[in-house]
């Protein structure tokens, strides 16, 4: 049985119901990442930005003797967000090749098409059923980046703190845990819309103006997401020259997740990058010491930032890939 289903009103046998085919899904298709907890779970699911909107569905099993509600053996959800839908289905592998997952998606971009939407796309992690699941699908790949992992454990922390010190004169590198204090927003901002790359994905849009900005981070704490900030600002002009963001989620809180790092273009070969970065593992050593790994995504032509995480030690893991095709083709093509 499908039907629609809203986080915010769900019981908690259903988030909990939820959680295991998401684990089993982990467990079988990324095995290395660490598992999820319920932990703000219902807000994960539920909160978005100001303008966005998430519609969800469960396929459930029958009910089981005595009536009692069956497992949720699938989910699918779609955020819209400006001019697209992104798409998210899953399925719990016992029951994959039954047809379950090409049912959530019709019923989904069925829905993405009434809203008038034009396109939808896709997350695929590389090296997962999903990468065949979706292009038989129709789905085409149109954008591409390196997942790679940093496994504390192995960090030299004193080679580190050298890094850390390796910024060049004229500039002040600040730890923000919460986002960047509000006299430095609009800096902030200004530096993430100066080096905004048109050829970066869009199913996680940046934030490049200081009220998007404020709404980002308020939404990242309710859905359980600790921002952590490490900037660069110059000394003479009190701009923000460099910056990089680390977000640790409350539903899998071992492993972080390292968001945008930008050095603004005239404030390059100074060694910003570099420091920043290894400035944020140092605070996160202290802040945060259940975390074991942390995670980040480049563009594959990004050689600068994978040299400098590859001096740091992370680990080229996987592709991460962006996957989207046109509403009315794909409806068409599942016979919504």
């Amino acid at each position: 049985m499908v039907r629609e289903w809203d986080p915010r009103t769900a019981s908690p046998a259903e988030l909990a119901s939820l959680l295991d085919t998401l684990n089993a899904v982990l467990a079988a298709d990324l095995p290395q990442d660490p598992p999820w907890r319920g932990t703000h779970l219902r807000e994960y699911l539920s909160e978005v930005m100001p303008g966005e909107r998430r519609i969800s569905w469960v396929a459930q099993a029958d009910p089981a003797a005595g009536g009692a509600p069956g497992p949720i053996l699938g989910h699918v959800h779609v955020l819209l967000l400006g001019d697209i839908g992104v798409l998210e289905v899953l399925v719990h592998p016992s029951v994959r090749r039954t047809g379950l997952g090409r049912d959530l998606a019709r019923i989904a971009a069925r829905r993405v098409y009434q809203e008038g939407f034009q396109s939808i796309g896709v997350e695929v992690v590389g090296g997962t059923p999903a990468v065949a699941f979706y292009e038989a699908l129709g789905f085409s790949r149109e954008y591409v980046e390196t997942r790679s992992v940093l496994d504390l454990s192995g960090v030299d922390w004193s080679a580190l703190a050298e890094m850390a010190t390796g910024v060049g004169a004229g500039y002040q590198v600040q730890f923000c845990p919460g986002g960047p204090p509000d006299d430095l927003i609009e800096a902030y901002a200004r530096a993430k819309a100066e080096v905004r790359d048109v050829d970066d994905g869009e199913l996680r849009p940046s934030s490049y103006d200081p009220q998007r900005l404020r709404d980002s981070l308020a939404t990242l704490h309710r859905r359980g997401m600790k921002p952590y900030i490490v900037l660069a600002t110059h000394d003479r002009t009190g701009e923000v020259a460099g910056l990089t963001e680390v977000v640790v989620p409350a539903q899998h809180p071992t492993r972080a997740d390292q968001y945008d790092t930008i050095v603004v273009q005239e404030h390059r070969g100074y060694g910003i990058d570099r420091a920043i970065k290894a400035r944020m593992l140092l605070e996160l050593r202290s802040a945060e010491p259940a975390l074991t790994e942390v995670q980040t995504w480049n563009a594959q032509a990004n050689e600068a930032m994978l040299k400098v995480n590859a001096e740091l030690g992370y680990q080229p893991d996987r592709e991460w890939c962006e996957y989207g095709v046109d509403v009315a083709e794909l409806v068409h093509r599942l016979g919504g």
